[in-house]
């Protein structure tokens, strides 16, 4: 006899890397989806000796959350697999709730990961969850990427974040649950119309008539992944001819960026923009073609926490000033995601931006050949408020500043002196 759980376990062991991780974090709410991921993972632990740890995070915007995370625990308790729940009180949220949970759920689950050594957590979603995405993004106009399904790997705050279930429906996993007794909780926001997702997933019903339910919106959104991969792959070769990397700056040669094509032209822009301010989205639609326009026509421009500086045979991208001008950091720490610097031990100093009274105490910063736009938003270590180095300012500065993020589309070393 069929085990009728053989090709749910197949399709998730399709979604692990190669090489297996040693052990893998699973993100459960409480659902159906990731409760069906975590009897999926136990089962193929069993066979394969793969480690396992769980989360759960109690966001407490419902009064149902604790007793959702207590049913996880009980289940993982069941299956032997450790399980911690992160609690998020909401404390500084502001403007839309969801998306600063949505936020605070992966920065806790980020910390958590790294705290037990744990570099690939997976998510339960599903290919229902594509169909849904694909419909919302699809109402705010969004392009190729957008509508394009979700990556089965993808790498933010340091962790590699998988999707192994996303080949498989809501349905048939809910049937897996129902046939081994197990239990799941259904959120109530799921049916609330104040919500976007509430309301694709009731679009879907309805459209289904039509032809486009949730295996055909799955299919096309998939399909578009490889378009979107295809131009992913024409961006990075056409950078090799028109981008490279200075001092932490993207710079762009005018005519070679001139002669690709024009979604090539925004993607190397939009990437360029993503890595120097450190963000975890490019920026898109009317904004970006903007700034492209702007920088096109000799302008100053800014987005993104970022600079665009016309320049004789082409463009310099850097980051603001204004963007960066209140980040501190210890000496040890990473400075605005991306900046270490490298020198002499100065126990009480900090990093922070070089500003117009750094960039005062550098009398010879033209002699580096960088602009002063760019200087202003460069790595500093002050200490009582004094300019102790500025590797980027100062020629011959014994101190290093080093971006400590591979900026992989231009794929130069981004280390600067």
């Amino acid at each position: 006899m069929n085990d009728p759980a053989a090709p749910l376990i197949a399709a998730f062991a399709a979604g692990l890397p190669d090489p297996r991780p040693d052990t893998l974090g699973l993100a459960v709410s409480g659902g159906s989806d990731s409760m069906a991921m975590l009897l999926i993972a136990a089962q193929y632990a069993r066979g394969s000796g793969l480690g396992l740890r769980a989360v759960t995070v109690d966001h407490g915007l419902r009064p149902e959350a604790a007793a959702e995370a207590a049913l996880v625990a009980e289940t993982c308790a069941r299956l032997a697999i450790p399980h911690d729940i992160l609690r998020w009180d909401g404390a500084g949220a502001q403007g839309n709730l969801q998306a600063a949970a949505r936020d605070a759920r992966y920065g806790l689950m980020a910390d958590w990961a790294r705290a037990h050594g744990i570099a690939h957590v997976a998510l339960a979603h599903t290919r229902d969850d594509i169909a849904e995405t694909f419909l919302m993004r699809l109402a705010r106009g969004a392009g190729v990427d957008g509508l394009s399904a979700m990556a089965g790997a993808r790498k933010a705050r340091g962790i590699t974040w998988l999707r192994p279930l996303r080949d498989l429906g809501r349905a048939a996993l809910q049937d897996f649950l129902r046939s081994a007794g197990v239990e799941w909780c259904d959120d109530p926001s799921n049916d609330d119309r104040r919500f976007d997702r509430a309301r694709a997933r009731q679009a879907l019903v309805a459209l289904a008539p039509l032809g486009l339910d949730v295996t055909r919106l799955s299919d096309v959104a998939a399909i578009l992944r490889d378009a979107s991969d295809a131009l992913q792959d024409q961006t990075r070769a056409a950078a090799r001819s028109c981008a490279q990397v200075a001092a932490g700056d993207i710079l762009f040669d005018r005519a070679a960026l001139a002669a690709q094509p024009v979604e090539i032209r925004r993607r190397l822009v939009a990437q360029a923009l993503q890595w120097i301010a450190s963000a975890e989205y490019a920026p898109r639609g009317a904004s970006l073609s903007a700034f492209v326009a702007a920088l096109e026509a000799g302008q100053k421009a800014t987005l993104h926490g970022c600079l665009g500086l016309p320049q004789r045979d082409g463009y310099r991208l850097t980051r603001e000033y204004n963007a960066v001008r209140d980040l501190r950091a210890p000496l040890s720490g990473t400075w605005d995601g991306r900046w270490r610097l490298e020198g002499p031990d100065r126990s009480g100093a900090h990093v922070a931006a070089l500003g117009e009274t750094g960039l005062a105490d550098c009398p010879d910063w033209r002699e580096t050949g960088h602009p002063r736009d760019s200087l202003l938003a460069s790595p500093a270590l002050w200490q009582d408020g004094l300019l102790i180095a500025a590797p980027l300012a100062r020629a011959g500065d014994p101190w290093l500043a080093r971006t400590v993020t591979e900026c992989d589309f231009v794929r130069e070393p981004p280390i600067s002196h």
